[in-house]
């Protein structure tokens, strides 16, 4: 007769044995004391990518988009005083600004002064705003329905303004509150000085949302 050899006690052994290993490196791990070279490790890699964040901003600030705070009620009812937008730098780079776009450009009697209006007339085209508040380009009557009032004062654009190869034509949407193209001390607009596109508005958070959907 066969025997059939009994190695339950056998393999119990081995277990504890194992377990007893497995603690006992374990808690050597956890009495391993922290280097100062792992300390370093870990203190170089908060720094890289403290400046990885960094020039991240910088690079969105300074080559694709700024933020930009909205002063007075010239754009009203589209923008309001306070409004925080953020303007897109990069896209008049490979197209030309188009009609209606809000722009941000900088005004040129009072430095880190920018104003934002909406672009009317476009490079070529000949600008004039009648008695009863109407705006012509080419002499065709502008559709739009930006400005809700009727402009009281035509200012320069009471007379055919003739708009250089480069030049926009820019009104405030508040059309009788605004300084804007109609008035000497903004006058029209050099494509170069344009800063970029209104693109967000990212304050208020409840009217969070393209500047371009806003009606």
């Amino acid at each position: 007769m066969n025997e059939v050899e009994d190695l339950s006690d056998f393999d119990d052994k081995k277990k504890d044995k194992k377990q007893s290993a497995s603690k006992k490196s374990k808690e050597t791990e956890e009495d391993e004391p922290i280097t100062k070279e792992s300390l370093g490790k870990e203190v170089l890699s908060v720094i890289i990518n403290v400046l990885i964040c960094f020039a991240v901003v910088f690079l969105i600030t300074h080559f694709i988009g700024q933020r930009t705070v909205v002063s007075g009620s010239s754009m009203e009812d589209t923008l309001s005083d306070g409004n925080n937008l953020i303007v897109d730098k990069i896209s008049y780079r490979f197209h030309d600004p188009e009609r209606f776009d809000v722009v941000v450009f900088p005004y040129q009697y009072e430095e880190d002064t920018y104003y934002i209006k909406r672009i009317i007339g476009l490079p070529g085209e000949v600008v004039r705003i009648d008695t009863d508040g109407v705006i012509y380009i080419n002499d065709e009557p502008l559709a739009e329905t930006y400005g809700t009032e009727t402009i009281l004062n035509s200012g320069l654009a009471a007379n055919e303004i003739l708009l250089g190869p480069d030049e926009y034509f820019v009104l405030g949407d508040n059309r009788n509150n605004s300084t804007d193209s109609r008035f000497e001390q903004v006058g029209n607009i050099d494509g170069d000085d344009i800063v970029g596109k209104a693109w967000v508005r990212v304050y208020p958070f409840n009217e969070f949302g393209l500047v371009d959907n806003i009606e």
